[in-house]
């Protein structure tokens, strides 16, 4: 048998020989890289499901898995290709650059499935349970996926031996001198960072403050959108909104209406006492005010009126719904003085005319409102 074989092989050339084994390890690579390459589903659903039973069933370890889940598929195909690769006849320099190559490939798979937690709706399980705002949640993304991406950068610059010291040496003094450049801009973004977790007001409110009164309808990092009443678009730097006193209408749990009643002077005292105690159980007994502070009572003797004094609340916040809340109120009110026929007062005077000692008038002594 043995003496077969070698007359076999004696009939070929040394070269023919060599020709034949390199084909057979390109054959055999092949098949390990088809091998690998149709298994990576199976494979990857076997592995998850495993993964799963040993981990407790929650959101977050499902979400976790669901980042790393065509990571893994990529690692197990390039786990083929090194493989398929090592089983040729290369040189040492060629394995050792395989080998780099692989654990660079193992690199990147770890940081794309930390980069892909943001993307699996991981951070909305933590903003449902540490209440965190949806403009915050996206900042802290974005700097989660700098970082991963920069510690990624430099464990492969590391890898294929980049002296990162220096490079990170070099970057804390370029930081530096960018700060001190930025300084306006990093102001505006930590008061950004600011308005956001203290929440003073959200899209949609409506704000006062020193520099400008609106709608807001844009919070960033850097500045807050706010639409005047009349409609042109205010763009004021955060920093500027985090040092002034802002109020904000929209959290306002009722809306105050407050002004005086002015009755003519010869409104008899009965009446206007009446009058007083009708507007009072008016606003108690009316659906939309706020029946626990309602104010009404005379309260001066003006120039020309006596003044009733009016103070209470609508439920409602809404400026259309209190405009409308408040005209019915007017007019309950013109409806309640009509019934007892008293007269609103105008602003008037009353002049006196009388004779002046050598001084020939007609007039007797006499009295004119005007």
């Amino acid at each position: 048998m043995l003496s077969e074989i070698a007359i076999y092989f004696n009939n070929f050339t040394l070269e023919e020989i060599i020709s034949y084994s390199l084909l057979k390890s390109i054959a055999v690579s092949i098949v390990i890289f088809l091998g690998f390459l149709l298994l990576k589903n199976n494979f990857t659903h076997y592995v998850f499901k495993c993964l799963l039973r040993l981990t407790s069933r929650t959101p977050i370890n499902d979400k976790i898995l669901l980042a790393f889940e065509k990571p893994f598929k990529c690692l197990f195909v390039a786990t083929g290709i090194y493989l398929a690769l090592r089983y040729l006849p290369l040189s040492m320099a060629a394995d050792d650059l395989i080998l780099r190559l692989f654990r660079t490939m193992i690199i990147i798979v770890i940081v794309w499935g930390l980069y892909a937690l943001s993307d699996t709706g991981l951070l909305d399980e933590f903003k449902a349970k540490l209440n965190i705002d949806e403009i915050l949640l996206s900042f802290f993304s974005k700097i989660f996926r700098f970082i991963v991406i920069s510690i990624g950068l430099l464990v492969i610059a590391e890898e294929w031996n980049y002296n990162v010291s220096g490079l990170i040496a070099g970057l804390g003094i370029g930081g530096l001198a960018f700060a001190l450049a930025a300084k306006d801009v990093l102001a505006n973004i930590f008061a950004g960072i600011v308005i956001i977790m203290e929440k003073p007001f959200s899209i949609g409110d409506w704000i006062v403050t020193p520099s400008v009164e609106g709608t807001v309808e844009d919070i960033t990092f850097r500045s807050t959108r706010v639409r005047a009443f009349t409609q042109s678009l205010i763009t004021v730097p955060n920093s500027t909104l985090a040092n002034e006193p802002i109020t904000n209408y929209s959290r306002m749990g009722k809306r105050r209406i407050s002004f005086h009643l002015g009755v003519t002077y010869d409104t008899p005292r009965n009446k206007l006492e009446k009058v007083v105690n009708d507007l009072k159980q008016m606003l108690i007994n009316h659906p939309d005010i706020h029946p626990e502070t309602v104010y009404v009572n005379f309260e001066l003797f003006s120039d020309s009126s006596l003044d009733i004094f009016l103070y209470f609340f609508t439920n409602t916040t809404n400026w259309g719904e209190f405009l409308a809340i408040r005209q019915d109120v007017n007019f309950k009110i013109m409806e309640i003085l009509e019934r007892e026929e008293v007269s609103l007062a105008f602003p008037s005077r009353s002049l006196y005319f009388k004779n002046i000692p050598g001084v020939s008038n007609d007039m007797d002594q006499s009295e004119t409102n005007i």
